[in-house]
């Protein structure tokens, strides 16, 4: 049994929205109460009708409950860079949260001074974002400090919807073993960001000093905060998912 709208059912009978709610109430057309709203057999008005007067019903596109929402939305910029702070501060190095695709969704936290002194270089964000994302693409899910294209160490943590991999904590500006980075290296940098090696230079040494052992303790808690970033993410997803749905419903009902 097809049920058509109020909105419908005044189109048939070309009469106001209360007239309509009247006629359902005093039994002149045949109508049944869904939660609040009225809805009317379309077989019982066509055949009061006597043949084709009611229309089919126009299906309602209602968004599916699984449906992911991007992480941008699930994840708020103000809620996500307030968390790349709070990884910065909690491990005393640099964050950021990226997509994917190495986009950062937030400006990087805490940053040690060689980074922030490369990242004026015309070509460094673009750079920068190209190595997040190779981040993304090592194979083992578990976190590690990995050396970036700028010599000093990252690692990330992969934030989740669902099954689905959408986005990184990543946290770095960790000085490897070896640092400085050589003559020759300094100079890679410096083509590769836009940056004058003088300016490199006078930095190089502003990064984050830390031992193995911090280390190991950075990467082991670093999947508990992409952990609760992606709860948080999880809940506003369904949320929104939710919201939708009514909203679609509800459009329904003005038909």
């Amino acid at each position: 049994m097809a049920l058509l709208t109020t909105r419908q059912v005044q189109e048939i009978f070309n009469v106001d929205r209360s007239t309509i709610y009247r006629m359902a109430e005093d039994g002149r057309i045949p109508a049944v109460k869904v939660g609040r709203q009225w809805r009317f057999p379309s077989d019982q008005l066509d055949g009061l009708l006597g043949g084709t007067a009611v229309p089919s019903p126009v299906p309602v596109a209602v968004p599916p409950a699984d449906r992911q929402i991007p992480l941008e939305l699930a994840l708020p910029a103000e809620t996500a860079e307030s968390l790349a702070d709070l990884a910065a501060d909690l491990f005393g190095v640099m964050a950021v949260v990226t997509d994917m695709a190495g986009n950062a969704l937030t400006p990087v936290a805490n940053p040690c001074g060689y980074f922030s002194a490369v990242f004026e270089g015309v070509y460094t964000a673009d750079r920068c974002a190209e190595g997040w994302r190779r981040l993304g693409e090592e194979i083992d899910l578990e976190p590690r400090f990995l050396p970036s294209h700028l010599g000093f160490l990252c690692a990330r943590s992969f934030i989740r919807l669902g099954s689905s991999l959408v986005g990184m904590v990543i946290v770095g500006g960790v000085a490897p073993a070896q640092w400085p980075p050589s003559e020759d290296e300094l100079r890679a940098v410096a083509m590769e960001t836009g940056v004058p090696e003088e300016a490199i230079r006078a930095h190089v040494d502003e990064v984050y000093w830390i031992d193995t052992a911090h280390q190991d303790w950075i990467v082991r808690n670093l999947s508990r905060v992409s952990d609760l970033i992606s709860h948080l993410a999880e809940s506003r997803s369904r949320l929104m998912s939710k919201l939708e749905r009514i909203a679609a419903l509800a459009g329904a009902e003005d038909r």
